[in-house]
């Protein structure tokens, strides 16, 4: 059975040389190899055919840190840091940390041993450097930052060599820290721009003349700038955001805070308003022209998009664009459907089909990620997943399983589960983007007012009225509403 091993690479020379992403396939069992010449079977760890499945928390912790014999397996240190947010707080666990590198190796005594520091400075600054380099926002924390600094002063101040890798390993932190309050800035106006388009229509209705076919004509080349939307925004999800979105109080924890004050799954939850938005673009670019034959040509150019998609490894924006065309107001557009050519979109449905857990769905994944092992260029290595999925993946993972055993001890077999599966997507994420940008066409994509739902089926039901009751009393409420809306708003503005 293939299984998932996470490696870091961006190390100094002189620490323990880590591989990249690129070399994690390992056939042998993601969590072997835990062994390396420390013993844990006294000490609060318990092992099955030499996998590690269980622990108390305060061995787990223990496991972590390295000695002057002993450096944690990567695989370990990538799970534990993941899954350890569910028991302690990632600021209390990097006080701990440090705590247990100062008085263990003894850092803190005057006359240390300079030779016993050199053997274990390295493999502390890489213990750091995986940490920061893995799980950076954790950084984001104050507390986090003066235990890290703390211990940091004390290896640099121990011997001058260590210095030059202390620096590296802080400006690089900071940098990741500074592109990620910089997105969210980017984020927030980008949310501030979008408005619901019937708004914009009929209060400056000259303003909005544009559609999608008119900014970008050529499928192939919406796709690709949608992959690079795609890519920036998967780019920024922190692994630990698939845990937070599921972190509640733990039972052993007697700390009144509860851990949900600390959840922070911003970039995850943009991620997902994506996908939404992108459905409501779709379906607004549908519902919005006069005239059948427009119509009928812009579902068309979607369902194209759509394929192209597909064949990038685009899986997200494949859904959100087949979840768009499906939506009841462009679904209920009969005599414009029947002047569209279906086959295309038919075999896209079937790709995509929900149906026995979307297995045609995870069979094109499975096919998508092989292709990406293999691959000699970017544009090859190219795997989006369907992220509503893989989010619903984990979050059953996460229920199925409990986190403690009866006894108290940490149910570490589960979180290699957990790993194995975020570790998948850390690998995903990490593509460069191929295509050259278009800013117009991403500017457009991402800021287009579109239609809120009630708008939806107002344009819906004009383009193709009311076939029953309930559409007619549905349709008449719409347009008192929205017209009482509008009205309000225009006499307000003026």
């Amino acid at each position: 059975r293939h299984m998932w091993v996470v490696f870091f690479s961006g190390c100094p020379e002189s620490m323990p040389q880590t591989p990249t992403f690129a070399a994690m396939l390992n056939t042998s069992g993601y969590n072997r190899n835990l062994f390396q010449t420390k013993d844990d079977n006294c000490g609060g760890l318990f092992y099955n055919d030499n996998n590690l499945v269980s622990g108390s928390l305060e061995a787990l912790i223990q496991h972590l840190v390295p000695n002057v014999d002993y450096y944690p397996d990567r695989t370990y240190i990538f799970t534990f840091l993941l899954s350890s947010r569910l028991f302690i707080h990632p600021y209390e666990l990097m006080a701990k940390v440090c705590h247990l590198c100062i008085e263990q190796q003894r850092l803190s005594e005057p006359g240390a041993d300079k030779n016993r520091i050199r053997k274990i400075a390295p493999k502390i600054l890489q213990l750091l450097t995986e940490w920061t380099e893995t799980f950076p926002y954790d950084f984001r924390d104050e507390r986090m930052m003066r235990s890290l600094k703390e211990l940091m002063h004390r290896l640099s101040s121990v011997e001058e060599i260590y210095r030059k890798t202390v620096h590296q390993l802080t400006q690089n932190l900071i940098r990741k820290l500074a592109n990620l309050s910089q997105y969210e800035e980017v984020l927030a106006k980008i949310n501030a721009s979008v408005t619901d388009r019937l708004t914009v229509l009929k209060t400056k209705p000259h303003s909005i003349q544009r559609d999608v076919l008119t900014i970008c004509s050529d499928p192939y080349t919406l796709a690709q700038q949608l992959t690079h939307i795609e890519l920036e925004r998967l780019s920024y999800i922190g692994p630990e955001e698939f845990v937070q979105a599921f972190v509640q109080k733990d039972p052993l924890d007697n700390d009144k805070t509860c851990f949900n004050d600390h959840k922070k799954t911003s970039n995850l939850e943009a991620y997902v308003e994506w996908f939404n938005r992108l459905s409501y673009l779709v379906a607004t670019e549908i519902c919005m022209p006069v005239k059948k034959k427009h119509r009928a040509r812009v579902i068309e150019y979607f369902i194209d998009v759509a394929r192209e998609c597909f064949n990038i490894g685009n899986f997200n924006s494949l859904m959100a664009i087949i979840s768009g065309m499906n939506m009841s107001p462009v679904s209920r557009l009969k005599k414009t459907w029947a002047k569209v050519k279906t086959a295309k979109f038919d075999i896209l449905e079937h790709q995509m089909d929900p149906s026995s857990n979307f297995y045609n769905y995870r069979t094109a994944l499975r096919g998508a990620t092989q292709r990406s092992l293999t691959a000699h260029s970017s544009r090859e290595k190219i795997v989006i997943p369907f992220f509503s999925l893989l989010i619903k993946d984990i979050y059953f993972l996460n229920e199925g399983c409990a986190n403690r055993l009866p006894n108290g001890h940490v149910n570490f077999e589960k979180f290699w589960e957990l790993a194995k599966q975020v570790s998948e997507f850390m690998t995903w994420k990490l593509v460069e983007c191929p295509f050259e940008r278009d800013r117009k066409i991403l500017q457009y994509l991402l800021t287009a007012p579109v239609f809120s739902e009630d708008a939806l089926y107002l344009a819906s039901y004009e383009s193709e009225g009311p076939e029953n009751h309930i559409e007619k009393d549905r349709w008449k409420t719409l347009r008192y509403i929205i017209d009482h809306f509008i009205g309000s708003s225009q006499t307000h503005n003026e």
